[in-house]
């Protein structure tokens, strides 16, 4: 398993040209299918900004690779399903269904072969990645137990 704290900052590397393409600065979450389903990234040498996880070639314990600096797009566009930020979830308030505050996500623990959320990390809790129901600007929400 990985932490967003310990990927972010990954290089992704461009497996046609052997060269750096971007570096991840975030992650955007579905919340339907509970799993990353794209890269925020930084320093791209494209003007896009965003990596679709299923783009992925493989997401390593030292970089990130893709087929080609191409699949980068902009997350950015009118008509993206991934121009939402409430899809980013660190450092917003985590509350359950019922109402109740758990604190507020400082990391998430994700399986790097599928992009699976395992646990939203706070500084009091492991809250299990299955849990989650939406997020939104102000707060993440999960499924009381």
């Amino acid at each position: 398993m990985t932490l967003f704290s310990e990927a972010t900052g990954r290089p992704v590397i461009s497996t046609e040209s052997a060269r750096t393409v971007g570096v991840i600065a975030g992650f955007i979450i579905g919340t339907t299918s509970k799993r990353i389903i794209a890269l925020r990234l930084s320093k791209t040498t494209v003007d896009g900004d965003t990596l679709r996880w299923d783009d992925l070639t493989a997401f390593g314990p030292d970089a990130v690779t893709v087929p080609s600096e191409a699949i980068i797009v902009s997350a950015r566009e009118p008509a993206s399903e991934l121009s939402v930020e409430e899809a980013e979830v660190v450092g917003k308030r985590l509350l359950t269904d019922a109402g109740a505050e758990l604190g507020i996500v400082d990391d998430v623990e994700f399986d790097p072969a599928t992009g699976a959320l395992q646990h939203l990390i706070t500084a009091a809790d492991r809250v299990a990645g299955d849990r989650l129901i939406g997020c939104g600007k102000y707060a993440v929400i999960v499924h009381a137990v």
